[in-house]
């Protein structure tokens, strides 16, 4: 399959809730670019976010364009329509260029009986590759069949509007119940080619919880035998179905997964695939540290975000549950953090696993905590510009130092 507009083989899905931080962000690629490795900067916002923000998705192509500019970036760069299906795809057309067709909730809708049988009379038994069977193509295509179909009809939407070619197309099968074997990839993957996805990046379920803005919690070995053979299967796809030849994994909620980043750095050393590390939230959590760090009243309303998430938990984690895992036995009281200093707060909430300060349980409730800036509207904004060098330091030094040196410059 040709395609026209190419993911470099190096990419990193930024996430701005608040849509402040574009050249922070950036500048943590062009410190990666200053040694001689070039990470495409993606920002992506899905429209769950969006609605609770209460921005539209022309504002992240606006906050894209204008860090560009103001670095002077001169390789690519690309904003995500991020987590998209029919019903919200149309919004994101004119300011997107990277499309993720999210339809992880199509998973296990019974394709139409004719339909596979169709797909599993051309593709048999896939070549036999990774053990399959014309019976176990058949139970993959059962599954899956009709998620890809979805799939589909959400690219062929775009495709109407912005012409084939012009955008970047991912898709995700991540937020289910049970990973993808390398096996049932292949099967996705012949179906996404027999559909007509020119698909550069794909996301399937890996093994074990990739929760919001903490570490990975899984066997790490067994990751990696499952990321090293799904690379095995977009390289037997590309090959046996014409997909694009830059075919990459893309690893969602993949901030901060700090015990699979050598993993993953092995594997495209080995194998000189590339990867898309998709973060989101990691940002408006280094825009809280900012304002702590920043003292006075940065401080005073990093501590007041804080007291209403505590407050309001249930709520906030109610669109969260499936990806966060909080003790609230281990939640301080707002009280407590009241009288906490700057560095108690930062040093509470950083993601540095050698401080005996830090939180997993305060820095996941903050992280679905963003409404509670969201509600506050210009009071919160103005406070980001009144402490930009705090904040834009912190951005910065997250993406470069936790996530791009340990990946890409590992």
């Amino acid at each position: 399959m040709s395609h026209a507009l190419t993911l470099g083989k190096y990419s990193l899905g930024m996430g701005d809730r608040f849509a402040r931080q574009g050249r922070a962000q950036l500048a943590a690629c062009a410190k990666a670019a200053a040694r001689g490795v070039t990470v495409i900067p993606v920002w992506n916002k899905s429209n769950r976010e969006h609605v609770i923000v209460g921005s539209e998705p022309s504002s992240v192509r606006a906050e894209a364009d204008s860090a560009v500019a103001a670095l002077g970036w001169n390789a690519a760069y690309h904003v995500d329509a991020d987590h998209i299906n029919l019903s919200t795809v149309d919004r994101f057309i004119a300011p997107s260029d990277f499309f993720t067709l999210d339809v992880a909730d199509a998973i296990g809708k019974p394709a139409d009986a004719s339909s596979v049988d169709a797909f599993v009379q051309r593709h048999g038994d896939c070549g036999g590759v990774f053990g399959l069977t014309v019976e176990k193509v058949r139970a993959a295509a059962v599954k899956y069949l009709y998620a890809v179909e979805d799939a589909g009809r959400i690219y062929r939407r775009v495709a109407e509007v912005r012409g084939a070619g012009a955008f970047i197309t991912e898709v995700s099968m991540d937020e289910t119940d049970l990973p993808q074997t390398p096996d049932e990839l292949l099967v996705i993957l012949a179906a996404i080619a027999a559909e007509g996805i020119p698909a550069q990046t794909i996301a399937p379920k890996f093994t074990g919880r990739f929760n919001k803005g903490v570490d990975y919690i899984g066997d790490t070995a067994q990751f990696e035998r499952e990321f090293n053979d799904d690379i095995a299967a977009i390289a037997t796809a590309v090959e046996r179905y014409g997909l694009p030849a830059n075919l990459k994994l893309s690893v969602h909620s993949g901030s901060d997964k700090f015990s699979i980043y050598p993993a993953i750095a092995r594997a495209m050393k080995t194998t000189g695939a590339g990867v898309h590390l998709k973060t989101a939230g990691t940002t408006w959590l280094e825009e809280i540290i900012g304002l702590a760090e920043a003292g006075g009243d940065g401080l005073a309303l990093a501590k007041e975000v804080y007291a209403e998430a505590f407050s309001h938990s249930a709520e906030l984690c109610a669109p969260y549950a499936s990806v966060i895992d909080i003790d609230t036995t281990r939640l301080p009281n707002p009280a407590e953090v009241n009288a906490w200093s700057a560095s108690d707060y930062a040093n509470a909430l950083r993601h540095d696993q050698s401080c005996p300060s830090f939180n997993l349980h305060l820095r996941q409730l903050l992280h679905v905590g963003y409404k509670v800036a969201a509600k506050m509207g210009p009071r919160y904004l103005d406070m980001l510009t009144a402490c930009e060098e705090s904040v834009a330091r912190n951005v910065t030094e997250n993406l470069y130092a936790r996530h791009i040196e340990r990946v890409f410059l590992a």
